[in-house]
């Protein structure tokens, strides 16, 4: 008896180890991308940021802090920071709310609710390139569909994106459009996990369609809402490819335009001054780092768990 009490223990130990080292394999593969393709290169970019590259790209001098001396007096800089922030606040917001719009109109019974639901995502799968290559025709001041219909109107044709004023919300705009589909997705699988139950006895007591959104909707779905601000802002504060491919490098509106990983790459890979580069990177860094921990806070305050 005793010896089988010893036995089933025995097991129960083995599936422990067994459940244990399954565990590390499943996560083992994250892990290893994580370190080598984030935590590697944050350090190393910490690391360059304190030395100058050699002529012709041989060597590394320290520099000690004068790349940061140089980042705090660069005006260039902050105001690539400036284009960055503007980005941000256009894009997150706005997209956020298209998305959460569609994702309820689109968790009601509709016909043809598949449909809509991938031709929204369609934007998010499409090539960066040829999204870019789109939109550069729709934004042409000469040949440009936008303005074509404007001049259908009676209205004069716009610089979409030569016009310094205006090009930041172009690029915007073509964020918006490329995220919506995504974002979308995330609401819909918030949504789906709320009780209908609750609908059902906000329509008994009398409330509204506008009313069960607000009382209902939104702060059930804020734990959604929130993983989608967070990595929104993130991503938006690292927009690049859409900048890089629809405005030209001899365009006005290029110092209207560029954001912070746009200078990096200009510094680091067109004037191969890699050193300088990794000084603008750790200050992105540093930025990002201090928003996430604010709204780390802040959901505290707005986000629903039960």
């Amino acid at each position: 008896m005793s010896g089988s009490k010893k036995d089933k223990g025995q097991n129960d130990k083995t599936k422990k180890e067994l459940n244990l080292y399954g565990g590390w394999a499943f996560i083992l593969p994250t892990m290893i991308g994580l370190v080598v393709l984030n935590i590697i290169p944050i350090f190393q970019s910490i690391y360059q940021s304190f030395f100058k590259t050699g002529a012709f790209g041989r060597g590394n001098i320290f520099v000690g802090t004068e790349n940061y001396e140089r980042l705090f007096s660069d005006g260039m800089v902050w105001q690539a920071l400036l284009n960055t922030l503007k980005y941000a606040v256009i894009e997150v917001p706005v997209s956020i709310a298209i998305a959460l719009v569609l994702a309820v109109l689109l968790n009601r019974k509709i016909k043809g609710r598949s449909i809509y639901r991938a031709i929204y995502f369609m934007p998010m799968v499409a090539a960066p390139a040829a999204v870019a290559m789109v939109w550069s025709w729709l934004y042409n001041t000469r040949f440009g569909l936008l303005n074509h219909l404007l001049a259908k109107i009676g209205l004069g044709p716009v610089e979409w994106i030569s016009d310094p004023d205006i090009a930041i919300v172009s690029v915007a705009i073509v964020g918006i459009w490329s995220v919506i589909g995504y974002n979308m997705v995330l609401f819909l699988a918030g949504l789906q996990e709320i009780p209908r139950d609750y609908y059902e006895a906000a329509e008994i007591d009398g409330a509204n369609a506008v009313q069960q959104f607000f009382k209902i909707t939104v702060p059930l779905i804020s734990p959604t809402m929130f993983f989608v601000v967070v990595t929104r802002v993130i991503a938006s504060l690292q927009v690049f490819d859409t900048i890089f491919m629809m405005i030209d490098r001899s365009s006005p509106a290029l110092t209207k335009t560029q954001s912070l990983v746009y200078l990096f790459y200009r510094y680091a890979f067109v004037e191969n001054n890699k050193g300088y580069g990794s000084a603008i990177v750790v200050l992105l860094l540093c930025i990002i780092m201090v928003i996430t921990v604010f709204q780390m806070i802040a959901q505290k305050k707005w986000v629903h768990y039960d």
